[in-house]
Formats: structure tokens, C-alpha cells, sequence
């Protein structure tokens, strides 16, 4: 996968805990995420599978997407993760 910036939705497990970002490498970001290497929210709470994902053409169009979806209330959330990925599968290995 080229390095393309992107926006992004963890989940602790279906329907679970949420964590909305942006980042222009998504399998670096992943990667640190998953590994621990930054304290924050998504370590603290376990927000490890990637459940959403959304390539954008540049990164102020990708801060844009995601100021816009954390404002979302959690229902609407949860509707757009459910008709991209139904299963709750960690996209992960679709996009490496």
C-alpha cells in the first residue's frame, strides 16, 4: 500500500470502545498502535482493530474527514463501520 493519507476507525471489538485518526502512513500508524510504542488513549483502552479506513487524496482533506466523524454521535458511528464491515473484521490484513 502506497503512503496516502487516510482516516481511520479502531475498535476495542464490535461495537466496543472507539477511537477516530488521521495519519499519512496507515500500516506505520497501525503498526504503532498495535505495538504499544505511544501512550495514549488507544493503549490505555485496548483500541487495537482497524474496523474503518477511508484513503483521501490529501492531508487536509484527511484532518477535515476526521474532525467531521468525531463530531458524529456514536449511532452514526457505528452505522458507517457496519455497512463497510459488517463482521467487525480487523481490516488489517486486506490492506498490507
Amino acid at each position: 500500500m502506497d503512503r496516502q493519507p487516510a482516516v481511520y476507525i479502531l475498535a476495542s471489538k464490535p461495537n466496543g470502545t472507539l477511537y477516530i485518526g488521521v495519519t499519512s502512513d496507515l500500516l506505520k500508524r497501525l503498526h504503532e498502535h498495535r505495538s504499544g510504542a505511544v501512550d495514549g488513549f488507544t493503549k490505555k483502552y485496548g483500541v487495537h482493530r482497524l474496523v474503518y479506513y477511508e484513503l483521501v487524496g490529501d492531508m487536509l482533506a484527511a484532518i477535515a474527514r476526521e474532525k467531521q466523524l468525531k463530531k458524529w454521535n456514536r449511532a452514526w458511528k457505528l452505522e458507517l463501520i457496519e455497512e463497510n464491515n459488517p463482521q467487525w473484521k480487523d481490516l488489517c490484513d486486506e490492506i498490507v
